[in-house]
């Protein structure tokens, strides 16, 4: 018998018996501790799908399938490929997040259109850091509730966090880099359909759909971030129509199927005012038929919806599960899961190394919507988390998830997301520990 083939089934059979043989039935039933994971899987489900799918993923899948059919695949090897400008390709990626407000699981249908489409594996990692972990309104909320130094050191820890942790990527995995480099070469010039300006207006309107229908309610009741609160649906509203004039004067789309597909969304805005959701699920829905259905510029239009379902139906399965499975372990915030979160709490507490380690692997697997990992931090440090592990779970968290995870090995394989985890998980421990000696 060749045990080199055998020893993986044979690791996981002795430590499944080893898992059953300790299981802590008693103090499971006696806690209710299965039965409360139980439901917070179920309630988190709940919640992941009415805060995130409709307004999150509907418009990232979307921009994802535009990339595929839209922007050429040389055009994405030029900028991002391995042979692309590395200061402007890590630059660009660097920053992402100061645009996109999105968290760990909505980065995900845009990272693998740019990552499928030929990015380099280095500029794709820190898109795919950078995505959720810069992001401006977060930084902000964090220097307002846990002061300007930890909102300082997020902002400057995240940026290079991603160069970084990009830059290793390209290193690690130089070899299949260097095959993209060869596939690069020998790409033709791409032609040019419409001007590059046209294409920007596109990609533009529909982030803005993204970024403004998920704009978070800010904890000040004044000020520029409250003033955009306050307008976000009239700027999603404009960014919708700007979109639809852009695929009729652009995408030469039908007008009239066009004002056909508009007049029920702009209908139910008018009648519903209270209840903007309405509104976006109509003018959702009336996308997808359009564009299901459309024949225009060679059915490119219709090429695009079902690039954009192609990632939906690939993508979602996977994040249920693992939101499910986060639920059931971790909880929602301030409720309890399998984990009691007394012993994430006792466990965070000084600068040492292993609290650091600890506060980055927990962040790393527990699933943190835009903005909630501030008020959950808050909650923390007031139990005695020390700053260390505070800073390390800020890094770590909001960029990964159990369910992002799960995505991201569907996308380029189980050995380039360990690396990247690991990286995450390896920097914040780092920089948490380093910030915990810095002087208040």
């Amino acid at each position: 018998m060749n045990w080199k083939n055998e020893w993986k089934p044979l690791a996981m059979i002795i430590a499944v018996f080893v898992a059953c043989y300790f299981l802590p039935v008693d103090w499971l039933q006696k806690s209710h501790r299965v039965e409360n994971a139980l439901w917070e899987s179920l309630h988190l489900v709940k919640w992941y799908a009415q805060e995130h799918v409709l307004l999150c993923l509907v418009p990232a899948f979307f921009i994802a399938g535009a990339v595929g059919v839209f922007v050429s695949q040389a055009a994405v090897m030029k900028y991002l490929g391995p042979k692309a400008n590395k200061v402007l390709a890590y630059s660009v990626a660097s920053v992402s997040g100061g645009i996109l407000a999105v968290c760990s699981c909505t980065i995900l249908p845009l990272f693998a259109g740019i990552y499928r489409m030929g990015a380099g594996l280095g500029p794709a990692s820190a898109f795919l850091y950078a995505g959720p972990a810069i992001n401006i309104l977060a930084i902000v909320l964090t220097a307002s509730v846990l002061g300007p130094q930890m909102g300082v050191a997020r902002a400057l820890g995240a940026v290079i966090f991603s160069i970084v942790i990009g830059v290793l990527m390209h290193f690690f995995f130089r070899k299949e880099e260097l095959e993209k480099v060869a596939a690069a070469a020998a790409m033709p010039e791409p032609e040019v359909t419409r001007p590059l300006w046209q294409n920007a207006l596109f990609f533009a309107s529909m982030v803005g759909i993204l970024v403004f229908a998920n704009w978070g309610r800010p904890t000040e009741s004044t000020g520029l971030w409250h003033t955009i609160y306050a307008a976000k649906w009239p700027i999603t509203g404009f960014s919708g129509l700007a979109l639809a004039a852009i695929l009729v004067v652009f995408f030469k789309i039908n007008k009239w199927r066009m004002l056909i597909a508009v007049l029920p969304a702009a209908a139910l805005a008018l009648i519903f005012p209270e209840h903007p959701a309405l509104s976006f699920v109509a003018a959702t829905i009336a996308l997808s038929v359009l564009t299901s259905t459309s024949q225009e510029n060679d059915g490119e239009i219709q090429e695009w919806f079902e690039t954009s379902w192609d990632f939906a139906k690939k993508i979602l399965p996977l994040l249920f599960w693992g939101v499910l499975i986060a639920g059931a372990l971790l909880g929602r915030p301030d409720q309890e899961g399998l984990i009691p979160s007394g012993w994430i709490a006792g466990l965070v507490g000084g600068n040492s190394l292993w609290a650091n380690l600890f506060a980055s692997v927990v962040g790393a697997f527990m699933y943190f919507a835009t903005l909630t990992e501030v008020p959950i931090l808050q909650g923390l440090i007031g139990a005695g988390m020390g700053k260390g592990p505070a800073l390390a779970l800020l890094l770590a968290g909001p960029a990964l998830s159990l369910p992002n995870m799960l995505v991201i090995r569907s996308v380029m394989g189980t050995k380039k997301t360990a690396v990247f985890v690991l990286l995450v998980i390896v920097m914040a421990t780092i920089s948490g520990l380093i910030y915990g000696f810095v002087p208040d």
